[in-house]
């Protein structure tokens, strides 16, 4: 195989649907999102992932066939001026006078910020969770400066402490787009102007700078213990404070949740003389022959409220009851559908009672647990009994 096999117009465009599949939309303010090409004249580009080629595409990568940086895929839609920033990510010096004064004069000002190889890498750990070097000071200075509404778009691969960003109303929308590769460029601009109405949600939480000064590295313990205000890692267990959380993501749509099947109540049968028939048990072993075909439907009616055609990821999750230190929520399955706007679709699922309603005890063991679970998709909660 060569280029004339990979790079056909087919997987070209597969490379740009995979990136804008994958990029995440964290806050915007009052729909700031997406623009209009007809109504934005100027955009002003700044940052030091603005305009890069390899940084995109990330480690183990193939050859790309062509390269889309942001800058040259914003300038498709709209006249731009673009200006770095920085030098590069490390940003030990930041060029902050002269993207002011682009960001003053556009309509609207993007900056492309974050990481890169230098930064994180196999064997090259971050020393901490902030932006690089003065990329903060960058993107505060030109927010203060800007004319017009600013989005911040970060290219990474892991989490960042942008809290000021968040908090910041100047910055009305923030993306988060991993290393989007070779057509990354062109995916951007597709979501910033409306072409693709974003879906990603995120595969891993953004903890604050504060949580690196709290759990060393070579903790692995999962779970919270109060004893020494550890708290935790991963969704499941971490009970701090978030920059954003696994699953946030948000789209130019709203989508509606309405639980159409779902057992209140569902009964593990158990071998007579079982000791949890004379006791009363929280949990109880995963065995064979209690675990054949028990499993239920959970059906959700999705429907797009919005104006605009897009894909939503519906995500299910469970809590289980306070047994065996059980996770704060775990998510059980998810589904990804289109919908036309205000169309409506039926998405199911099936819930393995002994694989997804369980917990690992504190020796090892796979236990079902007893009581009150909370299984939640969207805004809906359902609370589900499991006895024997």
């Amino acid at each position: 195989l060569g280029p004339k096999d990979v790079c056909t117009p087919e997987n070209q465009e597969l490379a740009r649907e995979a990136a804008r599949q994958g990029i995440v939309l964290l806050k915007n303010i009052a729909g700031s999102l997406p623009l209009s090409p007809t109504e934005i004249k100027t955009l002003a580009v700044i940052g030091p992932n603005a305009n890069v080629t390899e940084t995109m595409i990330g480690n183990y990568e193939g050859t790309p066939c062509k390269y889309t940086t942001p800058f040259q895929g914003l300038t498709t839609s709209v006249a731009t001026t673009y200006v770095p920033g920085c030098s590069n990510v490390a940003c030990s010096t930041a060029q902050v006078d002269d993207a002011k004064k682009i960001a003053a004069s556009a309509d609207v000002t993007v900056l492309v910020m974050g990481a890169d190889l230098s930064i994180e890498a196999e064997s090259r750990d971050r020393v901490d969770l902030n932006l690089p070097g003065q990329q903060q000071l960058l993107v505060t200075e030109v927010a203060n400066a800007s004319k017009g509404p600013v989005i911040l778009v970060i290219m990474s691969g892991g989490g960042m402490d942008i809290q000021f960003a968040k908090d910041n109303d100047k910055i009305t929308s923030i993306l988060w787009v991993g290393y989007p590769g070779e057509a990354g460029g062109a995916a951007i601009a597709d979501v910033i102007f409306g072409y693709h109405n974003p879906s990603g949600r995120l595969p891993m939480t953004w903890y604050p700078q504060s949580y690196v000064d709290k759990v060393p590295m070579t903790n692995m313990n999962m779970r919270p213990d109060p004893s020494t205000s550890y708290p935790g890692r991963t969704y499941r267990f971490y009970t701090g404070e978030t920059i954003y959380t696994f699953g946030d993501g948000l789209s130019y749509s709203q989508f509606k949740h309405h639980l159409v099947k779902a057992p209140k109540l569902v009964s593990i049968p158990l071998e007579e003389g079982h000791v949890c028939h004379s006791s009363r048990c929280k949990s109880i072993d995963v065995v064979e022959q209690s675990c054949q075909d028990l499993a239920f439907k959970f059906h959700l009616r999705v429907r797009n409220m919005g104006k605009r055609n897009g894909s939503h990821t519906v995500l299910l999750f469970s809590t289980l009851p306070a047994v065996h230190n059980s996770p704060r929520k775990h998510l059980l399955a998810f589904e990804k559908v289109f919908l036309t706007a205000q169309e409506t679709a039926l998405v199911r699922f099936k819930v393995d009672v002994c694989k997804d309603l369980s917990v690992v005890d504190e020796l090892g063991n796979r236990k079902v647990a007893l009581g009150r679970h909370v299984l939640h998709a969207g805004s809906v909660k359902h609370y589900l009994k499991l006895r024997i």
